[in-house]
């Protein structure tokens, strides 16, 4: 699809010029598109006022991670040491993303992109706001209030999920951290200097859909097709504020 096209689509459905925008998505659902295309179109409508951010993440860099556990599947115990020993730091400038799809590395490796410093759940914007939103993402904060999410809760942003469902949603594990007495669990992941270990809230994500699935009954989310994707808008600090209400009853 032409990036007029797409740009004709995302208006449609409420992405406007000038707002934040932290987009979720998958290119092959999209459909015929290359993630230059869905990018530029993005930013053609966010305009020079909008900021486009993206998860960045690095599930595999850490031992507990799915990630990092199928890689490890089948090694005998020499080869996990040795697979361990051998991984590299996070380098924000450098390290690719895991699992967030083309249109996520896109941003990352544009020209004037800004990436937030996380070992395991960064993120990275283009646009006046970047510096701004990816600035003091705290290394034992993955989703918090140290991190990016409350910056784009307080800048009134909007979630886009392009082909992706609420399972994606990275925005809604910030209701988890505004629990009172969230659980927590140890995580260790690789960083300059080698391992190190913190604590941090311990992050589901299997309820995440039949959450969704409630918002979708709410007046708060808008469904629409970007290309042949089945997407929805919605702004993130009434979705979180509505996470919130959801898992303290559930």
């Amino acid at each position: 699809m032409t990036r007029d096209g797409l740009a004709a689509q995302l208006r449609r459905l409420g992405v406007a010029a000038g707002q934040v925008l932290l987009v979720h998505s998958a290119l092959s659902r999209i459909g015929g598109s290359e993630p230059a295309t869905v990018v530029g179109a993005l930013r053609d409508v966010l305009g020079e006022e909008g900021t486009l951010v993206v998860p960045t993440q690095t599930a595999a860099n850490s031992d507990t991670s799915r990630e990092h556990l199928n890689r490890i599947a089948g090694l005998t115990e020499p080869e996990i040491a040795a697979f361990r020993a051998a991984m590299p730091p996070f380098d924000p400038a450098a390290t690719p993303s895991v699992g967030m799809g083309r249109i996520a590395e896109q941003v990352r490796t544009t020209e004037g992109a800004v990436r937030s410093a996380h070992p395991q759940t960064s993120f990275a914007a283009l646009g006046p706001m970047a510096a701004k939103l990816m600035d003091g993402h705290a290394m034992d904060c993955h989703l918090g209030e140290s991190s990016p999410l409350a910056r784009l809760y307080e800048a009134d942003a909007w979630i886009l999920l392009m082909g992706v469902g609420y399972s994606s949603c990275t925005a809604l594990h910030l209701a988890e951290y505004r629990l009172p007495d969230p659980p927590l669990r140890t995580y260790r992941c690789v960083v300059e200097g080698g391992w190190w270990e913190y604590e941090d809230v311990d992050l589901r994500d299997t309820h995440l859909p039949r959450l969704g699935a409630d918002l979708d009954k709410t007046d708060i989310s808008r469904k629409g097709r970007i290309g042949r994707a089945e997407s929805r808008l919605l702004p993130l600090a009434p979705a979180v504020d509505f996470a919130v209400n959801w898992l303290a009853v559930k």
